[in-house]
């Protein structure tokens, strides 16, 4: 059971890129994900509100435990390394092919690994090294498939926009185990419903201050925003892949080198989008570098059994 849900929800994490790529096309950054933090919040408000009046969703999954500021500072602190990531992420979709971003998105597995290697006090094995290995030889690869499009990843400053959101995004998987561990193995010990729930609210909050503060005044001398239903469907896919993600985590057995390693192969669906619905170029030579990156993450799953 986990192992088709951790499949749902690396199909539906494909789905979101690809909507999100949609969405980004000719508009406004900040407002699309503005309306995304709005929508996310929206689907986890009535658990927020039922688990704290009622006792209808005590006992199941969707029941949002509570806790006071010595709680929340934590999840303001995870809102705020998302919604980083997630700024930096969006300004490079929207000037990115979605065949550059997924393969390069692919590689976050390898950067918590370093970042475990560096904060935790971690040792990668041969197997694991490999996995780094291969995908370290994939960028660079995928820069000379870049180099044909006219994106040059030493000058581009959308590359290092993406990079950037790949390694707040391997920062937030490192903080996501500080959460989650129990108070025993060194962690916080914080319900997964809870920060999932808690850091949307938050996330729509800070979003809401830059969209006031620093699009809106100068939203006529910048690219202008038009509505587009994908923005509903970006918030959806999102809140249903990381629920999914977190449910499957929950059953017995699950393992979550396996889930993770899984969830990689969303690039599989957004690549697919890139190729058939947005005509990009160069497939064939990317479709290699994403061959190794997937395979460097075979090699990561391997050496972490």
């Amino acid at each position: 059971m986990w192992l088709l849900l951790a499949f749902l929800s690396a199909t539906l994490l494909g789905f979101y890129d690809s909507f999100k790529k949609k969405a980004l096309h000719d508009n406004a950054v900040i407002p699309i994900l503005f309306l995304n933090t709005v929508f996310s919040s929206l689907i986890f408000l009535p658990f927020i509100f039922l688990s704290s009046s009622t006792r209808i969703l005590e006992g199941s999954i969707f029941f949002v435990s509570q806790g006071g500021w010595e709680v929340h500072r934590f999840i303001l602190l995870k809102s705020l390394i998302v919604l980083s990531s997630w700024i930096f992420g969006y300004f490079a979709m929207k000037h990115l092919p979605l065949t550059i971003v997924g393969p390069i998105n692919a590689t976050r597995p390898v950067m918590v690994l370093v970042g475990a290697l560096l904060v935790f006090g971690e040792r990668l094995n041969g197997w694991q090294w490999i996995g780094v290995a291969l995908a370290v030889v994939s960028f660079l690869l995928l820069s000379k498939s870049g180099r044909k499009e006219g994106i040059n990843f030493k000058h581009n400053k959308w590359i290092y926009f993406l990079v950037f959101a790949a390694l707040l995004g391997a920062i937030s998987g490192l903080y996501d185990k500080y959460l989650m561990a129990s108070p025993q193995n060194g962690g916080v010990g914080i319900d997964r419903m809870m920060v999932q729930s808690w850091y949307n609210i938050y996330q729509m909050g800070m979003m809401g201050s830059v969209t006031l503060l620093l699009w809106w005044p100068t939203r006529k001398r910048t690219t202008p925003f038009h509505w587009d239903w994908t923005v509903v469907l970006i918030s959806l896919f999102l809140c249903v892949a990381d629920f999914v993600y977190f449910y499957a985590l929950s059953l017995p057995g699950a393992m979550i080198s396996i889930i993770s390693m899984i969830r990689r192969g969303s690039v599989l669906v957004s690549f697919l989008f890139g190729a058939l619905f947005f005509h990009e170029k160069n497939l064939k030579a990317k479709a290699f570098d994403l061959a190794l990156v997937l395979l460097g993450m075979i090699f990561l799953y391997i050496g972490s059994r």
